[in-house]
């Protein structure tokens, strides 16, 4: 800097800002000798006329990166003190160390340059409103934004030359850790966490389904482990999660690939006009790498894919496929029934008091003016046609269906058994590390000894837990069979029909059978012939066709009942349809169709029984019975008062009908009741049950009887109901004889 002849007597009346920065941590730690340059810009600051009192330093942005001015609050304060007129120099090591953003160091060079404000860097002074020194400063911080993308550029390359060999080390999922040479990914070393990875790819290919999965580990109680490091061996057992179990199923690494760059970040402006952050997650197509057979998996590369194309089917499928998750509910052909007509799949509902199942097709078509769908059909005659075709289908193999329900029984039970013992295994070495930590510290020191103890004893009272848990499950596994055993089962499965028929056989396992089957069952309904058409697509490429009559209906004519009608006679006189329509649906009453009224329906109900229409009189009726809100007006009290009073029976009111508006007769005694200053002797209503000794409801029992006299008062801070008490009275609340 040597330039002086650009400091004026006005820079040195105001501050000199020295402003410091390193890029990154690594940077404040092992670059020292830049951070020391930065700081010494103090001292140059001296040489240049300010004083020690005078030179401000900036150094809360170190270890950040000067791309934006993000999470850069030294900057900001930087920029306002410019803008105050604060600031007489600005100093820094380089242009890079302000700004390597062209928009944040313009939006400085322009603050500077409005205020009067001088810029150093260890090149020399500059004047931001002076055409040379603003080309130049110009010119480097164009120079600085491209150094800092050539940088980026070849971070990044190396980045990606080095993904692509398989060697970028980046986290691991739980399960996995990193080797000792370069790209060396080895199965956890923690038998407990690789025996708990397997068992949910094991429960998974028996189950189909991530929540089933999820829920069978909750069930029984196991934890689950979670990386706590990425980049370490920490492991954490807890809760197992929905996430972390479709995690796992879903990760390409544990079929051995190695994967890097599954999702793209981008800046995006949010609806306030600020710059957001974003990930989002890449189609496996445009992963930037994806090396297959990297290194040891958990399954193989066909099992993943088998497992993708599983939970692909398990979600909500499109409108013209079938398939979905087995889900609850009584409907057997639920994901895969299919409209013969238009080749959607049908949707399932459960309609009518009985809830019982039915099948109908979202496509739709205008008749009459209306949209009807394409297929609409009961359940409960297709599925059992589809059922006994099933068991039909079913017969020559019906004693293995039997036995191997039994053997499932008993290799889900052997799973949960496993898990339990690696968890048993791990708590007690988890207590015997607790009791080595305990023994080896020095009793004189008693804090640190207490705390280990404290921790022994919990690691004892986990495992005793756990052997207590190991035990139980034990007892409850069911036996081998013996032969007498498989021959009875081999009797009960001849019946399969029976074993179909019983009640411990949920519509769950029915539907699981089915789906082992049967792939596709398209429906085709006649009405015409009354009768439905059904083809049965097996798995294998066989079909069968079956023919299902449906009954012959006439349902009677149907009119509204008669006291809905008589109601609505009632009503008109007072109210018009929309008012009407809101009564009856607060009554929950419905249509003859089964829907709620609306005002044209209670209109076309009106019209077709000769019911009058509501005619306003010309001129509003003399006398006192106004609605609610008039009440509220007259009294000056807010209606929610008004309700609070006609609930406590302190005021009477008039209703037509449940549901129907209150009507409020004023008068002068109830006008007297509302007052602006409450009178002598009145009390609130907690004084006045202490005084009585009785509880509110009693107090308000007996304003009711008129044996009290109570009062409102609508204003100020003694507002609300006031209660008179009698002294001459003081056997009130006693109980006569």
């Amino acid at each position: 800097m040597t330039d002086d002849s650009k400091i004026k007597p006005a820079h040195r009346q105001r501050g000199a800002f020295v402003y410091v920065r390193q890029s990154t941590p690594a940077q404040v730690e092992h670059n020292r000798e830049s951070t020391e340059r930065q700081y010494a810009l103090a001292d140059r600051a001296m040489e240049l006329g300010w004083s020690r009192e005078q030179v401000t330093v900036v150094d809360e942005d170190l270890g950040l990166s000067g791309s934006s001015t993000d999470k850069r609050s030294g900057f900001a304060r930087l920029i306002a003190a410019v803008a105050m007129r604060l600031v007489g120099i600005v100093l820094g090591l380089e242009v890079s160390r302000l700004a390597r953003n062209n928009a944040d160091w313009y939006h400085l060079l322009d603050l500077c340059a409005m205020t009067d404000t001088l810029i150093g860097d260890a090149d020399g002074l500059y004047h931001p409103a002076w055409f040379n020194d603003r080309l130049l400063l110009g010119l480097k911080g164009t120079m600085s934004e491209a150094e800092l993308h050539i940088i980026r550029a070849r971070l990044e390359g190396g980045i990606r030359n080095k993904a692509a060999r398989g060697e970028l080390r980046r986290g691991l999922p739980t399960g996995f850790i990193w080797g000792e040479e370069d790209g060396e990914v080895l199965l956890h070393p923690d038998e407990a966490v690789r025996q708990a990875i397997h068992c949910v790819f094991e429960r998974f290919a028996e189950l189909g389904s991530a929540r089933r999965v999820w829920l069978w580990l909750r069930g029984e109680g196991l934890s689950f482990p979670a990386q706590y490091n990425n980049y370490g061996n920490e492991i954490r057992w807890g809760t197992p999660t929905y996430t972390a179990i479709h995690g796992i199923l879903t990760n390409p690494v544990y079929a051995g690939a190695y994967v890097y760059g599954k999702s793209r970040h981008e800046r995006v402006l949010d609806e306030a006009g600020k710059i957001k952050k974003r990930s989002r997650k890449l189609p496996q197509s445009q992963w930037a790498v994806l090396i297959h057979e990297h290194h040891e998996g958990y399954i193989d590369r066909a099992t993943y894919e088998a497992n993708q194309a599983r939970l692909g089917t398990n979600i909500r499928p499109r409108a013209h496929q079938p398939g979905g998750a087995v889900r609850e509910g009584a409907a057997l052909l639920q994901g895969i029934a299919t409209c013969g007509h238009c080749g959607r799949k049908l949707r399932t509902q459960y309609p009518g008091r009985n809830a019982r199942p039915g099948y109908y097709c979202a496509g739709e078509n205008v008749v009459n003016g209306r949209g009807v769908h394409c297929l609409n059909i009961g359940g409960m005659q297709i599925d059992q046609a589809v059922a006994d075709s099933l068991l039909e289908a079913l017969k020559p193999a019906a004693l293995e269906a039997a036995l191997q329900a039994t053997q499932q029984l008993e290799s889900d039970h052997h799973a949960a058994l496993a898990q339990w013992r690696m968890t048993v295994e791990r708590v007690r070495y988890e207590a015997q590390r607790a009791e080595r930590r305990y023994r080896a510290v020095d009793a004189e020191n008693r804090l640190v000894a207490r705390g280990l103890e404290a921790e022994w004893e919990l690691r004892l009272s986990e495992l005793e837990q756990a052997q207590t848990e190991l035990a139980r499950k034990r007892q409850l596994r069911p036996h081998t069979l013996s032969p007498e055993e498989r021959q009875r089962i081999g009797a009960l499965g001849a019946d399969l029909k029976r074993v179909w028929a019983a009640p411990t056989t949920t519509d769950r396992d029915k539907k699981e059978l089915l789906r082992t089957l049967l792939e596709e069952v398209i429906i085709t309904v006649q009405r015409d012939e009354w009768r439905a058409h059904l083809t049965l697509r097996w798995r294998g490429g066989m079909i069968s066709e079956i023919d299902v009559h449906l009954p012959r209906l006439n349902p009677a004519r149907i009119h509204t009942d008669e006291d809905t009608v008589e109601l609505v006679r009632r009503l008109a006189a007072h109210y018009p349809d929309g008012l009407i329509a809101g009564i009856l649906n607060r009554q929950g009453r419905k249509t003859v169709r089964g829907e709620r009224f609306s005002a044209n329906q209670v209109g076309s109900l009106r019209r077709y029984r000769d019911i009058a229409r509501f005619e306003p009189p010309a001129e509003p009726p003399k006398g006192e019975l106004v609605t609610i809100a008039g009440a509220a007006d007259i009294l000056q009290v807010a209606p929610s008062t008004i309700h609070r009073w006609l609930a406590e029976g302190l005021i009477a009111g008039e209703q037509l009908t449940p549901g129907a508006p209150w009507r409020i007769r004023i008068t002068d005694e109830l006008r007297a009741r509302f007052v602006e200053e409450p009178p002598e002797g009145y009390v609130a209503m907690l004084e006045a049950t202490l005084l009585l000794g009785v509880s509110r409801q009693t107090v308000l029992q007996r304003v009711k009887r008129g044996e009290l006299d109570a009062v409102h008062v609508i204003r100020g801070r003694r507002k609300g109901i006031r209660i008179r008490i009698i002294d001459d009275q003081p056997d009130l609340f006693t109980q006569k004889s």
